[in-house]
């Protein structure tokens, strides 16, 4: 939030000048819409160190706030939107690159989630390892958080990811790079099951279709959703997959509303648009302080596209 500084010149009055603070550019975010930006600022702490400011919207239409309580999944996009910043800002990637996850995990503490009067301000201590570059550029590079929410530990998120240029993404993609033509192939999205099923309030934020028995869902892209799919893209965005095994955790508790205050992920192949995406989950015990754990798995031609461990734990209501 803005705030004031006082200025004395001579013996005239105070004049405050006001310390503004706005949003990185979306385009180095990998954002279209500006509303969509949660990163403020950024500077370099050391050797392939950074410090990134982000703030949180109150109230949020897609990541929504729950029981007094911010969407854990709002850490998830606050790091996603890292990944590029830093990309571009620090290690001068090109703007046509494309990045692609090889795994994210994160951890939070729910005792700092709470919604308050004002936006909340968080800062991300960010350490670069294991990099490795192709002709110069960077290829792959796994980022550690440490994630402060108003100077008080938040969460802690790790992450590897690759970059890819325009050139070797063609070649990755063999002949799916086109978005137009991707998009023109694209399945229409399956019938929601019930919202509340899944925690949501609208049928549009939806993103698990009915399937052959409990416990398995279609995945039901939307590429018109205006927050999932801010803007064209390939194939089915990573935020989309996280929103998936989130709501199904949420599918094997009926009655209950539950946080997930942990994921583990590891992404295997690209979900593609032309075909169904089934998504599976299962309760996979507890952790160590009696947490919920689901093992969700997303299967596309067969094959494992991404596996999900989720933490999560019951939501007190207020």
């Amino acid at each position: 939030m803005p705030d004031t500084t006082a200025r004395t010149t001579g013996t005239s009055a105070p004049v405050f000048t006001p310390t503004l603070t706005h949003a990185v550019p979306r385009q180095f975010v990998h954002r279209a819409a500006i509303a969509e930006v949660f990163l403020t600022g950024w500077h370099p702490t050391g050797e392939d160190s950074f410090t990134v400011t982000a703030q949180w919207p109150r109230q949020h239409c897609f990541y929504t706030a729950h029981e007094g309580l911010h969407d854990p999944l709002l850490l998830s996009e606050t790091v996603r939107q890292t990944l590029p910043l830093l990309s571009h800002a620090a290690y001068d990637v090109p703007f046509d690159t494309r990045l692609s996850w090889d795994f994210f995990r994160y951890t939070l503490d729910p005792a700092a989630l709470p919604t308050g009067f004002v936006p909340a301000e968080l800062e991300l201590r960010v350490t670069a390892s294991d990099i490795r570059r192709r002709g110069g550029q960077l290829a792959a590079v796994t980022m550690h958080f440490d994630i402060l929410r108003d100077g008080a530990p938040l969460a802690t998120a790790e992450t590897r990811f690759g970059c890819y240029s325009r050139a070797v993404y063609q070649r990755v993609r063999a002949g799916r790079a086109d978005i137009d033509r991707v998009l023109a192939t694209a399945l229409p999205p399956a019938a929601p099951v019930d919202p509340a099923v899944v925690g949501r309030d609208r049928w549009p934020d939806v993103v698990l279709a009915p399937a052959d028995r409990d416990g398995r869902w279609r995945l039901r892209t939307d590429t018109g959703h205006p927050v999932l799919f801010d803007h064209p893209v390939d194939h089915a965005p990573g935020m989309l997959l996280l929103e998936a095994a989130r709501q199904a955790t949420q599918a094997l508790r009926p009655g209950r509303r539950v946080l997930p205050v942990g994921m583990d992920i590891a992404f295997f192949r690209y979900v593609e648009f032309d075909s169904p995406c089934w998504i599976t989950a299962d309760p996979d015990g507890v952790d160590a302080v009696g947490r919920d754990r689901t093992k969700v798995t997303a299967w596309q031609d067969e094959h494992v596209a991404f596996s999900a461990t989720v933490t999560s734990e019951a939501v007190a209501g207020r």
